[in-house]
């Protein structure tokens, strides 16, 4: 039987049609909800994503402004900006895109957001926060896995989940979140003996390393439910063929764009896993639909509202 196909645009919309909801009901009590983007340079990849950014504020309703110091741009002259956004009022939201430029401090720009507006949940105080199950920000890639997972009837507590990756953005986050749904919790990295026989045990096997399709149906037991959050994008005809070969479809995109995006899960492992995550249309739009979910409910906290029930927190 194929595996079951965990269809991240659709659990998209339903978050961001409950954000927009939230939303609608603060500005009707006087408060819109706002989100300050911060875009230092020129990264092309970068201005993709945060154009998406913002046109998802306006499809929710949240209130967002654009930020785009250059590229020569200092620590210092990031610090007195994010100061100025920590304290107006209308702000409830601040997200600093990375990567930022090499001479700047990266973490000590993030460090200076107020935890209240830090919607990616990067500040060392919503970290804490979330290791002790106390009420703040959660990144949103692994809090939008969260959501995928609990809106897809797939039971967390009890399971065995295995993370591979231990990013302070997705797997260490994604770890603490699935530990405190109860499931039991190994992480994986580089230095792991005998990768495939530890990610054999999984219930819920998380992909988050940033290597094309390196997860083959041999890490897999039968029936697990697979998270891909990777997002690599491949130009080389061997490496297409390894991952691809007989795949029509794929095959036309590659000929005709010169590239096909994959992430880091085999395609094989649809033979044999019980539910997986597409690349795209998975994990992608989670991200960006949780980064309107956190904005408003920033809003809510800070306002002392209250925030909407999450499997998140």
């Amino acid at each position: 039987m194929p595996a079951n196909i965990l269809d991240g645009n659709k659990i998209a919309a339903e978050i961001r049609a409950e954000a927009a909801a939230d939303a609608r009901a603060l500005a009707a009590a006087g408060t819109r909800p706002g989100l300050a983007v911060v875009l230092v340079g020129n990264n092309p990849a970068s201005e993709i994503y945060v154009r998406g950014k913002v046109k998802s504020c306006e499809a929710v309703g949240i209130y967002s402004e654009q930020h785009t110091p250059g590229e020569s741009s200092s620590t210092e002259e990031l610090l007195k900006l994010v100061a100025d956004l920590n304290r107006r009022d209308e702000i409830d939201g601040i997200l600093v895109q990375l990567p930022l430029p090499r001479q700047v401090d990266s973490k000590k720009v993030l460090i200076s957001v107020d935890p209240a507006k830090d919607v990616d949940g990067f500040h060392p105080m919503n970290v804490g926060l979330l290791s002790t199950q106390r009420p703040g920000l959660a990144p949103c890639t692994p809090a939008g896995i969260m959501e995928m997972l609990g809106r897809s009837g797939i039971k967390i507590a009890g399971a065995e989940a295995v993370v591979v990756g231990r990013s302070d953005i997705v797997g260490k986050p994604m770890a603490m979140l699935l530990l405190n749904a109860n499931a039991t919790v190994t992480v994986c990295h580089s230095k792991t003996h005998d990768l495939p026989g530890v990610c054999r045990r999984a219930d819920i096997l998380v992909a988050a390393i940033g290597r094309a399709g390196m997860i083959t149906k041999d890490f897999v037991r039968a029936g697990a439910t697979v998270i891909d959050v990777g997002m690599n994008r491949v130009a080389d005809p061997v490496e297409f063929s390894r991952l691809f070969a007989g795949n029509r479809k794929r095959e036309e995109t590659f000929q005709a764009k010169g590239s096909v995006l994959v992430g880091d899960v085999h395609p094989e492992i649809a033979e044999v896993a019980g539910a997986i995550t597409p690349v795209p249309g998975g994990v992608g739009p989670l991200t960006i639909a949780m980064l309107m979910a956190n904005t408003v409910k920033a809003a809510k906290m800070r306002r002392g509202t209250g925030a909407r029930e999450s499997l998140v927190v």
